[in-house]
């Protein structure tokens, strides 16, 4: 007589209209992500010229302290670390959701030319009017305004020259056709940048050569403030559509039979990708890979079938943080966080690609 097996029953998490099956292994990974990105963020706010003692600065985030240490922690550093946690979690953020709806490992904003949009912009900005003059500049978010708005600008024009309607009826933008066009224009932007530093001053090229490398140098509250507003609000709608970005992971078909809005849902997702990719930029300049490696990273160390958002946005936060400290204690000099970025991504960048081409072949 055969024993029937029992299988293991997980409890469920309901909040609201949203539920979720609790995995005790993906709750401890998580909160271990969020305790190492405070640390690193502690230990970005204790370096500098005036070091300052790790419980000190804990000290100080909860209302001690004296007034010299509050006035470094709260006026100088704080602004700088908070920033560079709400940029990496809104590029981890935008890569998740890319790369989900794309099924393309490779796709991020930056191999997109979401970013390079951004730094065309940017770049024009500053060759043009020196960032003195301008609407934006009134508002103190002369580059970064114009940042956000290239980004944008440059996503919707991806995405009308991906538009195909094809031979059954159906109308849209492919995940391939979006990949290859975006690599296009990415060239392309890249291209108008540096002909764009070719024409300016001495003064602007090195300005804007500083903030196309991504650095936290110039960050402040007015920016801390506007991006994580937006990355709160970028969040929401994709928490918010988290059914839906399951389903759209399984392919047009299959979306469409399970019941989702394709055309619609694809493009309110791409959209707030794009917003916060956008906001990243324009709060501390193009950040490389930042986007492609958090969901990848996040999708193997909490062994989920696609890239989790939530756990993308928080490896991202980490890998900021924790590359500013780097540009900040291994080297005698400041380094830009975009090159410590880069030089982790770079390696990753060619694994990701000899992984593909090994699956393509075995296929």
């Amino acid at each position: 007589m055969s024993i029937p097996t029992l299988s293991r029953v997980r409890p469920a998490v309901r909040l609201g209209p949203f539920s979720s099956v609790l995995r005790i292994s993906v709750l401890l990974t998580v909160i271990g992500l969020a305790i190492a990105t405070f640390g690193l963020f502690a230990l970005d706010i204790a370096i500098g010229e005036y070091r300052i003692p790790l419980g000190r600065v804990l000290d100080v985030l909860t209302g001690g302290g004296t007034r010299a240490q509050r006035f470094i922690v709260l006026e100088s550093r704080l602004p700088r670390a908070v920033t560079a946690v709400i940029a990496g979690a809104a590029l981890g953020l935008a890569g998740a959701v890319t790369q989900s709806i794309l099924h393309n490992p490779l796709a991020s904003p930056d191999l997109l030319g979401i970013t390079s949009g951004a730094s065309f912009a940017a770049v024009a900005t500053v060759t043009s009017t020196g960032a003195a003059t301008g609407a934006g500049a009134a508002l103190g978010l002369g580059v970064p305004l114009a940042a956000l708005c290239g980004g944008l600008l440059t996503a919707v024009a991806i995405y009308l020259l991906a538009w195909k309607r094809t031979r059954d009826g159906a109308s849209g933008p492919t995940g391939m056709r979006l990949v290859l066009i975006g690599i296009g224009v990415n060239g392309l932007l890249l291209s108008g940048v540096s002909w764009l530093l070719t024409r300016a001053t001495l003064t602007d090229a090195t300005r804007s050569q500083l903030w196309l490398t991504g650095s936290l140098d110039g960050a402040d509250g007015t920016r801390a403030v506007t991006a994580g507003i937006g990355l709160v609000l970028v969040l929401a709608v994709t928490v918010g559509s988290t059914r839906t970005l399951a389903a759209l992971r399984f392919g047009s078909d299959t979306s469409r039979a399970l019941g989702v809005r394709l055309q619609a849902q694809q493009a309110l997702l791409l959209g707030a990708a794009v917003v916060a990719a956008a906001l990243a930029t324009a709060a501390v300049g193009p950040v490389a890979f930042v986007g492609l490696l958090a969901p990848q990273i996040a999708r193997r160390l909490l062994r989920a079938p696609g890239e989790p958002v939530f756990g993308s946005a928080l490896v991202g936060a980490l890998i900021v943080v924790g590359a500013d400290v780097i540009a900040r204690t291994v080297v005698p000099v400041d380094l830009p966080v975009g090159i410590v970025t880069a030089a982790l991504g770079g390696p990753f960048l060619l694994l990701l690609l000899v992984r593909t081409n090994r699956k393509a072949t075995l296929s």
